[in-house]
């Protein structure tokens, strides 16, 4: 069945179309690279995909007049109408599971889950239906859904409201994990996991949202439709954040900007450490933190979620395998503790800092 939602313009007689694509260029005045938060960055890139196509719907809690809790979905439902960008009930169970019948009839929802947490209660449709869709079917259904999760900490959020809980979706077969940490990422990636026909979790580092990058969005747009057209993506695809020597400190989301000030704090005290971004956790690129180990014979993992059973994990094991002759000394993890998320005050103590990356570089056995 074909989508029933339309344009702007044709869904609404008060919403022209022109507006409907001055909204898709907001954050683009000017010419050249312009200031944009990783916030606004994401919000361009929801307005351009439902510009793009009438059949990308955005829905959640609070999403619709408030523009969501982070601001991440302001004005599109003022812009695109209530059919385009709407509120629901605090039922995630019941976001998902209505997103799962509108992918499955030719729409390509995009929800929010608000706080990480928050997504807890949808965990069973998630697991049950939106990863297993694809095979269930035999190929003969597929769940073009995007399942966006601001996730982990540097808030100050109460419980509840900051968690790391990438590693159960990464876990899950038949889903992807992207995990963007910059602002160009943040659009270029959530354009192509919207454009998608499989089901992705586009987790949003919280504490990112207010950083800032020069950009050139229009830029990003050509890229984007030149990509499209030739079946490229960042799908799959590391980034070395900074060339390095000495040392590999692999991140993604939150923990990237912490990996990058630690290796310009090491860099005062003589030591080059390569930073890998790696964007997108599943599929995960073995061949980019392969190369960057193997040519530096050590390797730092950082992630702010708990260290055992974790992403970080995955990620130590596959450079064992890929890079042990190569390892000058054992892979080290910097990563929260083992024990749930503490209170706002006591947060610091539990994230992976600049000291901690520091230290846990300085026990790469490097005498001899």
């Amino acid at each position: 069945m074909s989508p029933t939602v339309t344009t702007s313009s044709e869904a609404n007689g008060n919403v022209s179309a022109a507006t409907a694509r001055a909204a898709a260029k907001a954050g683009a005045s000017g010419d050249g690279p312009q200031p944009t938060t990783f916030a606004k960055a994401l919000n361009t890139a929801l307005a351009d995909a439902m510009h793009a196509d009438s059949s990308v719907i955005v829905f959640g809690e609070d999403v619709g007049v408030l523009g969501g809790v982070f601001r991440i979905t302001d004005g599109l439902s003022k812009t695109f109408g209530e059919q385009r960008c709407f509120d629901t009930p605090l039922a995630e169970s019941g976001i998902v599971g209505m997103a799962v019948g509108m992918a499955m009839n030719g729409m390509r929802p995009v929800v929010e889950m608000q706080f990480d947490a928050f997504a807890y209660p949808a965990f069973e449709q998630i697991v049950s239906h939106v990863a297993k869709m694809h095979n269930r079917t035999r190929g003969a259904v597929t769940l073009p859904l995007v399942i966006r999760i601001p996730y982990a900490g540097g808030i100050g959020g109460v419980e509840h409201h900051c968690d790391s809980s990438e590693a159960y979706y990464a876990h899950t077969a038949g889903l992807k994990v992207y995990a963007p940490a910059t602002v160009a990422d943040g659009y270029r990636m959530l354009r192509e996991a919207i454009d998608s026909d499989d089901p992705i979790i586009f987790v949003e580092p919280k504490k990112l949202y207010w950083s800032k990058e020069l950009i050139n969005v229009e830029q990003l747009r050509g890229q984007h439709t030149v990509n499209m057209q030739a079946g490229t993506s960042s799908e799959g695809r590391a980034a070395v954040a900074r060339s390095g020597t000495d040392a590999t400190l692999i991140a993604y989301g939150p923990s990237v900007p912490t990996a990058l000030a630690a290796a310009a704090a090491a860099a005062e005290e003589g030591r080059s450490l390569e930073v890998i971004d790696v964007r997108s956790i599943v599929p995960f690129d073995d061949e980019t933190v392969a190369t960057s180990v193997r040519k530096t014979g050590r390797a730092v993992v950082i992630a702010e979620a708990h260290g055992f059973a974790s992403v970080a994990s995955e990620i130590v094991a596959r450079i064992q395998e890929q890079c042990f002759h190569q390892l000058l000394a054992p892979v080290r993890r910097v990563t929260g503790f083992d024990i749930p998320y503490p209170a706002p005050k006591l947060e610091h103590f539990y994230l992976s800092g600049v000291d901690r990356i520091l230290d846990a570089v300085d026990d790469l056995q490097w005498e001899g």
